[in-house]
């Protein structure tokens, strides 16, 4: 079953930002990132709403995120996933995220610590890939992931600005990719091929 717009933005408005956030707290409503330590932020509000309905979802959707961060875009893709399989490469976030996630009561998430560059070959192939850092260009071991009519959302490009690219993958494995917008997220911890 494929979930509809509607359904996704309504769970995404009743999700508390601030739940997610150590500092500027007080700002969680603001639709703009915010930092979360470590050089890293959590995108603003519209952004991760927007990457996740381009994903088009379904409850059989077995998803892998690079990029845990505040746990917060997790939570989302948890709620309308069978599975989420997250992977973040700084131990601190990465502890948190699950400590949050595991008190709200999230049962279908897994944790991952490591290079996000790299996905999560154990548990491939995965029906959607989010990825929540820049890479410099298409990683292909990302690609490789995915499996056949799979869809990746993923920035690529330079340090300041990169474009939000959708990746679909048909039954050949060929690949079509379509721009979404302009973004500037992270780094992604090491690029890859």
């Amino acid at each position: 079953m494929k979930y509809s717009k509607e359904e996704i933005t309504a769970f995404f408005r009743s999700l508390d930002r601030g739940r997610y956030m150590d500092d500027y707290k007080d700002a969680a409503n603001m639709d703009r990132p915010f930092p979360i330590g470590h050089g890293q932020t959590i995108s603003q509000p519209s952004l991760v709403l927007n990457m996740t309905l381009h994903l088009d979802l379904e409850n059989d959707s077995k998803v892998l995120e690079i990029g845990t961060g505040s746990g917060f875009q997790t939570a989302l893709l948890a709620k309308f996933s069978k599975n989420v399989y997250t992977v973040e490469r700084i131990e601190t976030l990465h502890n948190k995220a699950r400590e949050r996630l595991d008190k709200e009561g999230y049962t279908n998430i897994h944790f991952h610590l490591g290079d996000g560059s790299q996905g999560w070959e154990e548990n491939a192939p995965y029906d959607r890939i989010m990825v929540t850092a820049a890479a410099e260009k298409l990683p292909e071991t990302l690609i490789s992931q995915l499996a056949p009519e799979g869809k990746m959302i993923i920035p690529v490009g330079g340090t300041f600005s990169q474009e939000l690219r959708l990746l679909e993958k048909d039954r050949d494995g060929n690949i079509q990719t379509t721009l979404l917008e302009h973004v500037r997220f992270v780094r992604l911890g090491k690029d890859t091929d």
